[in-house]
């Protein structure tokens, strides 16, 4: 892996980038719907939400609906799907509740932070403000970041740009070859990095085939390879 520029501001992604959502979001689901006392059906459910999730998510880098109205219309299609009378917008709030609850790191990320502690670090994320703020004052990286960058607070999202004019006005940069976006997204991490005119390292654990036209500027397969790569 060749050396990246001397970068002084580097940009991460939260969700399976630091923290491992992966993990986080099933113990999370699991317990929403416990409380409701549904779990008998609960990888039916699971199964459902995934893929409402995942379009709901897509529609979102796309525009076409906020973080606000995403979040309680995924249950509601999904209750609907499933004959469920239950207030979606309601259950969605004690969602989140247990989510933010959730601060499982991915292996490698409290010591790239630390690592890199010397250079400005700063977060943007698509998600919302009292789950992702919670998750980070409840983990090792709490006060590490300059600033917290989160789409429902700026009422942008990644890869619109304006989620990145945002950042940049908060930490007034000026410079954008300075600047460095890692994150495990290629629509949205590496797309809105590159919409905006910003190097970006795409994380890519799994060793995913990339089947989209975007060309991250770096690929790395292990967080901790920036490292070396950075210092």
């Amino acid at each position: 892996m060749r050396n990246l520029k001397n970068y002084e501001i580097i940009f991460f992604d939260i969700d399976d980038t630091l923290f491992d959502f992966t993990k986080s979001e099933p113990l999370a689901f699991h317990q929403v719907f416990e409380k409701y006392q549904l779990v008998s059906n609960l990888e039916l459910y699971k199964k459902s939400y995934e893929e409402i999730n995942k379009q709901l998510w897509r529609d979102l880098e796309n525009g076409k609906l906020s973080i606000l109205e995403l979040g309680s219309e995924r249950f509601r299609r999904l209750f609907l799907a499933h004959d469920l009378e239950l207030d979606a917008v309601v259950f969605n709030q004690e969602y989140l509740n247990f989510l933010g609850e959730q601060s499982h790191l991915v292996q490698g990320a409290k010591n790239v932070i630390r690592a890199l502690s010397h250079k400005r670090l700063a977060v943007i994320t698509n998600g919302y403000t009292a789950v992702q703020t919670a998750r980070i004052r409840n983990s090792p990286f709490n006060g590490a970041f300059e600033h917290l960058i989160i789409s429902e607070s700026t009422g942008f999202q990644k890869p619109q740009t304006g989620i990145f004019d945002y950042a940049f006005d908060k930490l007034q940069i000026y410079d954008k070859s300075n600047v460095l976006m890692v994150g495990d997204s290629l629509t949205s991490d590496i797309q809105g990095g590159m919409n905006y005119g910003i190097d970006t390292c795409w994380f890519n654990p799994k060793r995913k085939e990339n089947e989209t036209s975007l060309t991250p500027t770096y690929e790395i397969n292990q967080l901790e390879s920036l490292i070396e790569m950075i210092k």
